[in-house]
């Protein structure tokens, strides 16, 4: 009796794991993979849950890319860690790109987490948790975003030299993901809800060189068109230097291709440009961009930025904002440079203050939101295919196909006004236009 006793007591508290995931789009895929694995152990799996129990197994995906992010990462451990020195709860384990760039400084910083991992050890962080690695579960996630949406990751890593980047030290080299194995996941993904699949990687234009010998994007991309439910494809992070413009070809041909690019550019000096090892020069990405519009002329181009990297001048800066206002971008994010330990620009003195950073940031953006104010104005009147995402208390929050989810326009439709569902694709008309925000009304 004691035994069958203390059996269904074990089985009782049986530990729920608790992902949170922090950083990119990566990071995100990275734990649904995770947590897929975790399902199909049959263990109960939860992402970011507030109510922490004392049977959680918290683990965190890092991320360690920037100064910003690692500390966010550092401050998500200690609070985890804080939680379990207090009996909060049971264990904490640390994976992600901080965690495969710091291990040993963590360990030794931290030691009362339970282990750390880094980005490519999900086989042996299952193990420590208690479940096993199930390669029948190739492609299946249990989606952390809406159901109707997916980042979809083909590939891991990344080749290229950029001396302002860590993602090498993390990531590893460049490793695309066969096309069979990636058609196999869209088709699981759209048999459960998925409208849109956000391709990601550290490098979308390398994809296919390290397995086919060729960059191979616009066949992938050809593929997943072809498969059923899948009415969304969008492109982020491609690389200007040795761009496919294939891939512009099968954006042309199949209308389930947004015609949406994320292409980070980082600069346009010529100074710069060299310095930070990008292998193109500022006529290169000009004529680039033109190319580009000129083949898919609707295109949404969204680019990024950086400010202050070492030895920017104000000349420098000053070129940069001019080629801002003149080229126009539909989108654009400026981040801040960060000085970052083993990469090549480390050898370089940090020379720009924190505040010339920020303020040229500010600068840059302050631009960009004119052009966006423009741009969206242009939009009043006009109808567009939206993809409602979420409801927002009296309002439902969409996207058109030149927006990505959270870094792009939303389109705000009032619900007491309009009905729609979340995940439902409707037609909208827009009434008036703010500057990164288009409101519409439902057209039958």
């Amino acid at each position: 009796m004691k035994t069958k006793y203390a059996k269904v007591a074990s089985q009782a508290v049986k530990p729920r794991v608790n992902v949170v995931t922090l950083g990119c789009s990566k990071n995100i895929h990275d734990s649904e993979v995770l947590m897929g694995q975790l399902k199909g152990n049959q263990m109960e799996v939860v992402h970011e849950a507030s109510n922490v129990q004392a049977n959680d197994i918290v683990v965190i995906n890092t991320c360690g890319f920037i100064d910003n992010a690692k500390q966010e990462s550092i401050d998500t451990i200690l609070q985890y860690s804080e939680l379990k020195d207090r009996g909060k709860v049971n264990k904490v384990i640390v994976t992600g790109c901080l965690s495969e760039r710091y291990k040993p400084e963590l360990q030794a910083e931290i030691p009362n987490v339970d282990a750390y991992f880094g980005t490519n050890d999900l086989p042996e962080l299952l193990s420590t948790i208690g479940a096993d690695y199930r390669h029948e579960l190739l492609g299946e996630r249990l989606l952390t975003t809406p159901s109707h949406f997916s980042y979809f990751k083909i590939a891991e890593g990344c080749n290229r030299p950029c001396s302002f980047c860590a993602i090498p030290l993390m990531r590893g080299k460049h490793v695309s993901k066969p096309i069979d194995d990636l058609v196999r996941e869209a088709k699981f993904l759209a048999a459960n809800g998925t409208k849109e699949l956000i391709l990601i990687a550290q490098d979308l234009t390398y994809y296919g060189l390290d397995i086919y010998g060729k960059r191979n994007l616009s066949d992938l991309l050809r593929h997943l068109s072809d498969v059923d439910g899948i009415e969304w494809i969008r492109l982020q992070y491609a690389y200007p230097s040795g761009f496919p413009m294939d891939i512009l070809d099968a954006m042309n041909e199949r209308s389930n291709i947004c015609n949406y690019l994320d292409m980070p550019l980082q600069h346009i000096s010529d100074n710069m440009l060299k310095s930070m090892r990008r292998g193109t020069t500022k006529q290169k990405q000009i004529d680039l961009v033109s190319e580009i519009r000129d083949k898919v002329p609707e295109i949404a181009l969204r680019t990024t930025l950086i400010c202050g990297y070492p030895g920017e001048t104000e000349q420098d800066f000053e070129e940069m904002l001019q080629w801002v206002d003149e080229t126009r971008f539909d989108r654009l994010g400026c981040f801040t440079y960060s000085h970052e330990e083993k990469t090549h620009a480390f050898s370089l003195i940090d020379d720009v203050p924190a505040d010339v950073k920020e303020s040229r940031v500010e600068r840059i953006m302050e631009v960009q939101q004119g052009i966006s104010f423009e741009i969206n104005q242009q939009k009043v009147g006009k109808t567009f295919k939206v993809l409602v995402d979420r409801i927002d208390g009296d309002y439902f929050i969409g996207r058109t196909a030149y927006d990505s989810p959270e870094v792009d326009n939303e389109v705000v439709l009032d619900a007491r006004q309009n009905y729609a569902r979340i995940g439902d694709f409707v037609d909208v008309k827009i009434d008036r236009a703010e500057d990164f925000d288009l409101y519409g009304h439902i057209v039958r």
